[in-house]
């Protein structure tokens, strides 16, 4: 399957990605733990985007359309992709409907996740991550907390709140959301391609999806 999830920062679209990735081998891409991962390593991408991310701002389009070229002529993309995150502006949507075009790929739906802002509030004000870039597990200090506190179940490295998941971080991001990324469910619901699920069970979402692909 090759899709586009859409939805606000916490509303599940890397939990969903995950559980559809084991449907058919699709590969989850996820521009945001590309980012995380080159700011850890400290190269020149993660020296630039480091500051946008942190203030919870978008990393410009320069950075991240070189990053989807590149990823998405992979060999694991071959079987299939989710996006997620991304595109988050129409000017990223209208630049990757150029690069797909480009590569010959054809999108199967682009999925709007639709959850209550009070909702995705709880859900990252309680969010914890590993910092070691190679996991990123992700943990929930009221209904998923590590089984050592602050310490990650996988690997054994410190579960951490991150930057752009305090209180004011996470205001300025959902605030960027309604304005930039939002608009993005009428531009692609005018191409056909739609399909918005409301929800906040994963497993409900992951099912609406499979229904509509006719899985």
């Amino acid at each position: 399957m090759k899709i586009i999830l859409l939805g606000a920062p916490g509303a599940g679209k890397g939990t969903v990605a995950k559980m559809l990735t084991k449907l058919d081998g699709s590969v989850q891409i996820s521009t945001g733990d590309i980012l995380r991962g080159a700011v850890q390593a400290g190269t020149e991408l993660g020296k630039e985007a480091d500051g946008y991310m942190k203030r919870g701002d978008l990393v410009p389009d320069s950075l991240i359309m070189g990053i989807m070229e590149k990823r998405l002529q992979e060999s694991d993309c071959q079987q299939g992709f989710l996006l997620d995150g991304f595109p988050r502006t129409i000017p990223q949507a209208e630049e990757l409907n150029q690069l797909l075009a480009k590569l010959g790929i054809k999108l199967d739906m682009v999925v709007n996740i639709d959850v209550p802002r009070d909702v995705i509030f709880d859900r990252l004000c309680t969010r914890r991550t590993c910092e070691n870039a190679k996991c990123q597990a992700i943990y929930n200090v009221k209904s998923n907390p590590p089984q050592q506190e602050g310490i990650c179940d996988k690997c054994g490295s410190p579960v951490v709140q991150r930057a752009d998941e305090t209180q004011e971080a996470i205001a300025h991001r959902l605030d960027t959301y309604n304005q930039k990324t939002a608009p993005l469910a009428g531009f692609y619901e005018k191409e056909g391609l739609l399909k918005t699920i409301t929800g906040t069970s994963s497993d409900l979402v992951v099912s609406g999806i499979q229904k509509a692909l006719g899985k």
